[in-house]
């Protein structure tokens, strides 16, 4: 019997479409088994690497990709810049070991929902999902700590208020696209601000 013969048509709907990413096969297997025993989620797809991440979001359409950084071939941040620029209404939630500033701040500029690290309890990691497919913030307090304490550093020139809005707005987890038809600025003003910055 299929699994989605249980779930009535109007639950399936509701349910949290999610694209795995990550290159280890035991990583993709045990996400896949703990959303999987949720009717609240459905695992359309998996991927070991950026590329094919892209190729199953297109044919797939998931709400959330579930993406890790550092894989063989295209990595995360490049994958997560690329879905963004595709149109992907994807949302990404970025699942990793890593909570470097050489880590978090790219996969934030490049358009990532949340940032969470996989040492993440496993009802932190599905509130994350869910709160990734409506469009919310999700940041692990690690990652948080250091984004506010970027913001809280002393610099040699202060930040205008223009670039305290593009910061904001990027540590919210908005893409570069969606700052720029927020602030009603180029995408390309946006890149300035957070390369100053």
């Amino acid at each position: 019997m299929n699994a989605d013969a249980a779930v009535p048509p109007d639950e399936r709907a509701d349910r949290v479409r999610l694209l795995i990413v990550d290159d280890h096969p035991v990583v993709r297997d045990g996400l896949r088994g703990m959303f999987t025993g949720d009717p609240g989620f459905e695992v359309v797809g998996e991927a070991g690497d950026g590329s094919e991440a892209l190729a199953l979001a297109a044919a797939l359409t998931p709400d959330v990709v579930l993406m890790d950084l550092r894989m063989p071939g295209m990595d995360g941040v490049t994958a997560i810049r690329r879905l963004a620029r595709s149109g992907s209404t994807a949302r990404v939630l970025v699942l990793t070991t890593y909570d470097t500033d050489a880590d978090v701040l790219p996969a934030i500029e490049a358009g990532a929902t949340g940032y969470l690290l996989k040492d993440a309890p496993r009802d932190d990691l599905v509130r994350a999902v869910r709160a990734a497919a409506r469009g919310e913030s999700v940041l692990s307090p690690s990652v948080a700590g250091r984004l506010m304490g970027r913001l809280r550093a002393p610099t040699e020139e202060p930040l205008s208020q223009r670039e305290l809005e593009v910061l904001t707005l990027v540590a919210r987890g908005s893409s570069n696209r969606e700052t720029a038809a927020r602030l009603f600025i180029s995408e390309a003003t946006v890149k300035t601000h957070v390369s100053r910055m």
